[in-house]
């Protein structure tokens, strides 16, 4: 009898802080995936702060550069831990070459107010859309680009306008299921408030794609990008080898970008 109490005690100890730890990923959540740094000062050359306010009254400080008259601007949504400063620099090639850019920013992120999230980056991704609209940047002169966790709201965004372009660069197919298969110990489905499903909504983009993707990404598996070009036909997919999960900061990949909305728009 005394062997199955401590059995069983030893059960119930294990299920508690089982839960205990269900409770605190589930509590922590928020900050693991959107884990904001510091605000940097320095911009490129040519780039601006702008403020445009979003559908939810949040006034939200990005970085625009305009583009040269008949080149197309690039709205750029960043990954989970970088701001809109680190994306001026990382676009930089692209703004040289007379392409607008405009770096956009999250809430809770760059200094902006308020508490990042899904619905809420999506609210950010179209009032960043919406100044473009104001500054006389037609949809079809914009090139959607979505890094990491950007790539979410740059697909979303993709499914409401009709861009140029959507590049997205180390996409995951789903953040629920990148993340359940970083935390096979916790039933991370469930638990996910922010969801994120890439691959469920690429089919209903309209505009050309073009995937780009490190070879040796520990964070995000190349296979997740395949699976996202298998969800659209007609889908562009580079991989490129021995490349990890910081992709984009690579010139070769401002070089890619580039060419590859150089050649839509050849064929227009």
């Amino acid at each position: 009898m005394a062997y199955l109490r401590m059995i069983g005690w030893i059960a119930t100890a294990t299920l508690v802080v089982y839960l205990g730890l269900v409770a605190a990923a589930w509590a922590m959540q928020s900050r693991m995936i959107y884990p904001a740094p510091p605000v940097s000062t320095e911009l490129p050359d040519g780039f601006e702060r702008v403020t445009y306010r979003t559908a939810d009254g949040l006034d939200l400080v990005a970085g625009y550069r305009p583009a040269r008259d008949g080149m197309p601007t690039v709205l750029f949504f960043h990954g989970n831990g970088t701001h809109w400063q680190s994306s001026a620099w990382v676009t930089r090639d692209l703004a040289g070459h007379g392409y607008g850019v405009l770096a956009a920013e999250y809430r809770g992120y760059g200094g902006n107010p308020g508490v990042p999230g899904e619905a809420g980056l999506y609210a950010d991704g179209r009032a960043a859309r919406a100044y473009l609209h104001d500054r006389g940047v037609a949809a079809d002169e914009i090139v959607l680009v979505g890094n990491s966790i950007g790539s979410g709201v740059a697909t979303q965004l993709a499914t409401e306008i009709e861009p140029l372009a959507l590049v997205l660069v180390s996409p995951f197919d789903s953040l629920a299921a990148t993340a359940a298969r970083k935390v096979r110990w916790l039933p991370v489905k469930m638990l996910l408030r922010d969801r994120y499903d890439n691959r469920a909504k690429l089919p209903a983009v309209a505009a050309p794609v073009l995937i780009l993707h490190g070879g040796a990404d520990t964070l995000i598996a190349p296979e997740q990008a395949q699976a996202l070009a298998d969800a659209r036909p007609g889908t562009e997919l580079v991989i490129h080898p021995g490349r990890g999960h910081d992709l984009i900061a690579d010139d070769e990949v401002q070089s890619r970008i580039a060419s590859f909305v150089a050649e839509l728009r050849t064929d227009r």
